[in-house]
């Protein structure tokens, strides 16, 4: 296991969530690791969406596994000099499947990234549904799986992620409060509301009792100007002292560094 934290603490030039094309990225590994190294990046972890129990089109297949541990070697191999290279996962969470279960013991990972992405359907427990995707899927599935209620969707969320926390298996926790994005946009100001900050601090007072890393997840910046969490928590971090790691999130070369200073600079970091 690497130490992520010693990293994060001696350099501002790393990344720990990156998407490729074994899931729902949009460039080869490969591609990745050149513009890491043409932006002078030391750390670059790649974290493809782990194999679940069914299918979907951003989840990396299980017999793929294999051949991005070989491609992680060949990569190691040939950059290696110029640049660490992580195998790593972001690992779903679902009640019967997720960081902790058996099967990533067998798959030689330096770090596992836990996040919540599906929660079940209010008519059928036992169907999943994606609900971080784009607003306009998120408003649809709202609607079809879960009754236009978006309170107790919002409650799921940090419901499943309460569990995972608590199962554990895994080392940094992604974007804990991405749900508050698609939930302010179907009800604005939803994410504002006392009942909503008391589901993000009893989840991060959690996160705290088990150890875990907190990823400050940058993806959605440059677009939206929102981090997750979102920005306004990033004094409830400090106050706690919060390990935290910057995260881009990246699904394309281009966006690896997307948002990572700026959220540095906004969580008061000295960037000299």
């Amino acid at each position: 296991m690497i130490d992520i934290l010693k990293i994060a603490s001696t350099c501002k030039l790393y990344n720990f969530h990156t998407h490729t094309q074994f899931c729902d990225g949009h460039a080869c590994m490969e591609d990745f690791v050149t513009a890491a190294i043409a932006t002078h990046f030391s750390h670059l972890g790649f974290t493809p969406h782990s194999p679940i129990p069914f299918s979907t089109s951003c989840n990396m297949d299980k017999s793929n596994v294999q051949v991005y541990l070989d491609e992680i070697q060949r990569l190691r191999e040939k950059y290696g000099t110029q640049i660490s290279i992580y195998a790593a996962m972001e690992i779903d969470y679902l009640d019967h499947f997720g960081p902790s279960s058996s099967f990533f013991d067998s798959i030689p990972l330096d770090y596992r990234i836990g996040s919540v992405h599906f929660i079940p359907s209010f008519q059928n427990p036992e169907e999943y549904v994606d609900i971080d995707g784009h607003f306009e899927a998120f408003k649809l599935k709202m609607h079809r799986y879960f009754n236009d209620d978006i309170e107790s969707v919002v409650r799921s969320f940090y419901r499943q992620s309460m569990a995972m926390i608590e199962r554990g298996g895994f080392d940094i926790i992604g974007h804990f409060d991405k749900i508050g994005f698609n939930a302010s946009m179907f009800k604005t100001g939803i994410d504002r509301e006392p009942w909503y900050d008391k589901l993000v601090t009893d989840e991060f007072h959690s996160i705290m009792d088990h150890h875990l890393i907190i990823e400050i997840n940058t993806k959605s910046w440059q677009q939206y100007q929102r981090f997750f969490p979102d920005a306004r928590y990033f004094e409830l971090l400090r106050r706690y002292k919060a390990p935290v790691v910057f995260n881009s999130d990246a699904h394309v070369p281009a966006k690896i560094n997307a948002g990572r200073i700026e959220a540095m600079k906004t969580f008061g970091l000295a960037m000299q």
